[in-house]
């Protein structure tokens, strides 16, 4: 599951060539097995079995590719700021089960603070956000909504950021 974090889990068994090896799949998942085996200076062998274990333990999630967004006709990006009134769990369930059926929706956080929950919702215009927004509300209770379009992108990362070893 992604997001769960706690003492003495799989990051505290990871060493420095593991976390090379993370870093280097980060930024390319495709690349051979002998060039990453080169960058960190192991054999191809440990290499993959490395990668296996960190499959595994759950460290590395899944293998994807990093679609351009603007290059598939989904040239928007709205943040949904949602406060409710009710914090139980079947509401919250009821949420969950939102966020999984609708596709715009690529990033859900349920956060501390004045916002109860963010949802990074992507889509191909306005009126589809319209679209989506009306489909929104109308499946769940909401105290509050509040939608932002995203007007420029300054940074969007996908790796993580795994210490300062160089490569």
């Amino acid at each position: 599951m992604a997001g769960k974090r706690g003492a003495g889990g799989p990051a505290s068994s990871l060493d420095q060539a593991d976390i090379r090896i993370l870093r280097l799949l980060q930024v390319d998942a495709a690349q051979p097995l002998e060039r990453l085996a080169a960058k960190v200076g192991l054999s191809k062998t440990a290499v993959w079995n490395r990668i296996q274990r960190l499959q595994q333990d759950g460290v590395i999630v899944r293998q994807a590719a990093v679609v351009d967004a603007h290059k598939v006709g989904l040239a928007e990006t709205f943040f949904v700021a949602i406060k409710t009134a009710r914090h139980n769990a079947a509401w919250f369930e009821s949420l969950q089960a939102i966020v999984a059926e609708l596709p715009e929706i690529t990033e859900a956080h349920r956060l501390a603070g004045d916002i109860d929950y963010l949802l990074k919702v992507q889509v191909a215009s306005t009126r589809d956000f319209d679209d989506f927004y009306k489909r929104l509300v109308s499946r769940i209770d909401l105290f509050d909504v509040t939608s932002r379009l995203s007007m420029e992108v300054l940074k969007h990362e996908t790796a993580l950021p795994l210490g300062d070893t160089a490569d």
